[in-house]
């Protein structure tokens, strides 16, 4: 409940831009100082808060609690996997809400939700997601893979969230080849026209912890031979 109560007050104040602060470091010898920003309920600050904590080099972001973004157009051209409803997570980037959803809107264009790169794909790139009581839903990537989510070399972690509703060839929800972890979370309602409706595992490893993968189409996880489905 306080944590409720703290978010309300955050977001109470009627702000239209992300507010920004850093928290401060535990010891003098710690190397960098975490920076923290608060996202309010909109497409444009959340694509600019992510667009801040790429140039940053890492941020955590603290979206609205109860809120939908709805991406109605892509914000990046995205890697090998076509548009990206937000810019590419290119660093260490957490998301942090409460029953929040990043969703792209009924009447846009087809894109994925999102894109991380890392080094075994772009070697200049660090993109570590990790989300936490974050739905990502309804994002298309056409021929494209992971409509949900592509993890291109980097690694993304799930916490108390979910991928649904998403669509693409491989990894209707998430695609991975790198190091994807879900804990207490779903994969539900996604498709792929290819295979791995939920998941597809292309390469790296995939942890599902405590976490539902179910009715997505064709299957609900696939994987690159010779690895083994990972549900």
């Amino acid at each position: 409940m306080r944590a409720i109560i703290m978010l309300r007050l955050l977001f109470g104040t009627g702000a239209v831009g992300a507010l920004m602060f850093t928290a401060p470091a535990a010891h003098a010898h710690t190397a960098r100082a975490a920076q923290v920003v608060i996202v309010p309920c909109s497409e444009t600050a959340l694509v600019d808060a992510v667009n801040g904590a790429n140039a940053a080099g890492g941020s955590d972001l603290i979206l609205a609690p109860f809120c939908t973004y709805a991406l109605t157009s892509a914000h990046s051209s995205g890697g090998a996997g076509g548009p990206a409803g937000l810019p590419n997570i290119t660093t260490p980037i957490t998301m942090t809400g409460l029953a929040t959803e990043i969703t792209r809107a009924s009447n846009a264009p087809a894109f994925r939700i999102v894109e991380v790169d890392g080094p075994s794909q772009i070697p200049a790139d660090n993109g570590r997601l990790a989300l936490t009581a974050v739905t990502i839903s309804n994002g298309d990537a056409g021929i494209g893979v992971g409509g949900g989510i592509a993890n291109l070399g980097g690694s993304v972690t799930v916490t108390g969230g979910g991928v649904r509703g998403s669509r693409a060839s491989f990894g209707g929800g998430i695609y991975s080849d790198t190091a994807l972890t879900m804990t207490a979370s779903s994969v539900t309602g996604n498709t792929a026209t290819s295979d791995g409706g939920g998941i597809f595992e292309n390469a790296g490893a995939v942890t599902l912890l405590v976490t539902n993968v179910s009715g997505n189409t064709p299957d609900n996880c696939a994987a690159k031979p010779p690895l083994a489905a990972p549900c």
